[in-house]
């Protein structure tokens, strides 16, 4: 079963009423009620895979329960208590009276008086989970359910709360601060301000559309209910309550109400036609009427991604939008396609040019609310799923490692990469006495080698940063900047590496380099030439282990700053080399250093701007290969050579999306006869 938390998160519509009180009577505490939860599958934070309830073994515990405010269990956020708590007709229910006084409370009282449409949030602790597997389906709640999905047999409901917006947006309800024969006198929102809150642009609206809106609308503030009564019978007037009537023929009244069921049926089955059959099941079963059925087909058909009439219901895969938005950040297409492969980038075609609210929305699988009225409910409902976290993770991840290898690395041609499992700091140790073999004494007993040690020590550090996406530039809307910004970190990343092995390379720490270690050469004759590199090759081989004897290591390295780089390529490179000095000396037959280095360049090496004094761009090296004989270290936390991201644990209410990258390692000098520095002048 794949791994999941307990804690179940279910968001549900909630109305609060007011009770009528009369003469001098103190007036009674307002009401509120709730469905919590209707017994369908849900998608909640931290689960793969959908959950549905269990309500049969769902214990519900006391009815007499606290209600608070965005689940903030403190005396100013409570808003009141329950009375009934029950599972009734298949879903899960709860009433009970609004108590709280505080300015918080008032608030919610007073957005309910305008329209506010709150949600209740309850949360649930799973004690039994089931795992449906793919291509099995299971009976819950009388309802039929395919898998993949996670059943909670068995379940604790814990606290209730209010909430502007859950997970589930399609959910809504009512909230009004009247009596009900008096709910409804004014109108909390005109015409327009309804339809934006409802998602839909006016000025988008065919003739046809605004008037089925229009009188969803009307019936909405008229208190209508969305079940249709039975119609009156042929020949009875309009509000006339015919099936009252004792001496109407029964029968009558029975086939009168048959055929308007029938109307209706065909009404709605025309609405819908074949490419709603779901939503026409759905109408029908529940009795809706005409203007319930037309809204709801309106949804459905509206756009929710960028190609001409795509939906909401099926996701692109999350490959393709995380290749979108590391396109949108400058990624060329011919790194994209090494990273996500031809059919991924041709799929991801589709969605260059959207914006990263939009981006969002597509992620996350539903319609979100619009920014700009209510950023907390964007980030309330865009991150309470678990696809967006994980595809905007994974996009910070890619673009991160992406401008971590745009950075020069030359550093790891020249210092051996290493593994240290925790922070302490680690010595290392190399044999250098004499294990030479001997010959086997009389009875071929085996003489004893001398063992000797020399240790340096190497420890890691952590080095991170923090980065956010805040309220500013979410409402700009720009895909390609959240894209860029990891870009930019992974690539000061790799800078902080490079510039930790320059810096400690350049400061020539406790003497590293120096003639009394046998591996420093200046003067005016040490410029970059033959003769040079002549007698830097041998101040090389004539190292020696501790014991005395030849350390029997060549250098393979020749290591130059940018200005040396074409001398160094001529010197590895011509088989013939014309050395002009103070007096000409005749054309060199052939070249004896020819191919027998590898150059490697850094303008780590000349840029005075890194610190530790030793910056030139005449200076050069020779270095053994580093994993034969470091002269340097660079060691990686369990050998982690590249920066993480994760998503970091931010109040994104506030500060937007937050996301955070950290890479642990240490650079450390190791054994001096691995390298040879050459001053290049007096």
């Amino acid at each position: 079963m794949p791994e999941h938390p307990n804690t179940l998160t279910l968001t549900a519509p909630c109305e609060i009423t007011a009770a009528a009180s009369s003469g001098d009577e103190a007036p009674k505490p307002r009401r509120f009620s709730m469905t919590a939860y209707t017994g369908g599958p849900m998608t909640l934070a931290g689960w793969r895979y959908p959950v549905v309830v269990d309500l049969a073994g769902l214990n519900v515990g006391d009815s007499s329960r606290p209600i608070f405010l965005g689940h903030q269990q403190d005396v100013d956020d409570v808003v009141g208590q329950t009375d009934r708590i029950e599972i009734a007709e298949g879903q899960l229910v709860a009433s009970g009276d609004v108590l709280g006084d505080s300015p918080r409370v008032q608030r919610v009282i007073a957005l309910a008086d305008k329209g506010f449409r709150w949600q209740a949030s309850i949360g649930a602790q799973a004690r039994k989970v089931d795992f449906v597997k793919a291509n099995q389906s299971v009976v819950v709640n009388g309802r039929s359910f395919d898998g993949p999905l996670n059943v909670a047999r068995q379940s604790v409901l814990g606290e209730i709360s209010f909430v502007p917006l859950g997970a589930d947006t399609q959910t809504s309800a009512l909230i009004a601060n009247q009596p009900k024969t008096q709910q409804h006198k004014e109108l909390p929102m005109d015409f327009s301000e309804w339809l934006t809150a409802g998602g839909f642009d006016p000025d988008a609206l065919s003739d046809e559309q605004t008037a089925t809106l229009r009188a969803s609308y009307d019936a909405t503030q008229q208190g209508s209910n969305t079940a249709v009564a039975d119609p009156p019978a042929p020949g009875t007037a309009p509000g006339t309550a015919s099936d009252t009537d004792e001496d109407d023929d029964p029968a009558k009244r029975l086939r009168a109400t048959a055929a308007g069921e029938l109307r209706r049926q065909s009404r709605i089955l025309e609405i819908c036609g074949s490419a709603h059959q779901t939503i026409a099941a759905q109408a029908i079963e529940e009795a809706w009427d005409e203007t319930k059925t037309e809204l709801e087909v309106l949804r459905a058909s509206r756009p929710s991604s960028p190609s001409p009439g795509g939906a909401m219901d099926k996701s692109p895969d999350h490959n393709v939008l995380i290749a979108a938005a590391c396109r949108a950040a400058g990624m060329t297409d011919q790194r994209a396609i090494v990273q996500f492969g031809e059919k991924t980038i041709e799929a991801s075609d589709r969605f260059q040019g959207i914006g990263f609210q939009e981006f969002c929305e597509i992620a996350a699988g539903r319609r979100l609310p619009r920014y700009r009225q209510d950023a907390t409910g964007w980030l309330q409902a865009a991150f309470s799923t678990l696809s967006l976290p994980g595809i905007l993770s994974n996009v910070a991840h890619k673009m991160l490692l992406d401008g971590f290898n745009y950075v020069e690395d030359a550093w790891r041609r020249v210092a051996k990469i290493g593994s240290v499992s925790d922070f302490k700091e680690h010595t290392r140790y190399r044999l250098t006495d004499d294990m030479k073999f001997q010959p086997v004494g009389k009875g071929g007993e085996l003489k004893h080698g001398k063992l000797g040690e020399e240790n340096f020590t190497q420890k890691a550090d952590t080095h991170g940063i923090m980065f956010s996406l805040d309220r500013k530039e979410i409402i700009n809307d720009d895909l390609g900047a959240f894209a860029a910004i990891p870009q930019v970190l992974g690539m000061g990343s790799a800078e902080a590496i490079a510039e930790a092995v320059f810096e400690l390379l350049l400061s020539n720490p406790g003497g590293f380099f120096a003639t009394g270690n046998k591996n420093y050469l200046e003067g005016a004759d040490t410029a970059l030439s033959i003769e040079a590199l002549t007698a830097a090759e041998l101040l090389f081989l004539e190292q020696t282990k501790p014991n005395g004897r030849p350390l029997s290591v060549a250098p393979r390295i020749l290591f130059v700053p940018p200005a040396l780089n074409v001398v160094a390529s001529q010197l590895m490179n011509a088989t013939a080399v014309n050395e002009t000095t103070t007096t000409n000396k005749p054309k060199v037959a052939t070249n004896p250093h020819a191919g027998k280095f590898d150059v490697v360049t850094s303008a780590y090496l000349s840029n005075a701007a890194i610190s530790g004094g030793g910056a030139s761009n005449k200076a050069w090296y020779l270095f053994a290969d580093p994993n034969r004989l470091p002269a340097f270290e660079v060691a990686f936390l369990n050998g982690k050579q590249t920066p993480t991201v994760e998503r970091a644990d931010a109040n994104f209410n506030t500060l937007g999306i937050q996301f955070r990258g950290y890479i642990d390692f240490g650079v450390k000098e190791q054994d001096h006869r691995g390298a040879v520095k050459v001053k290049g002048e007096a």
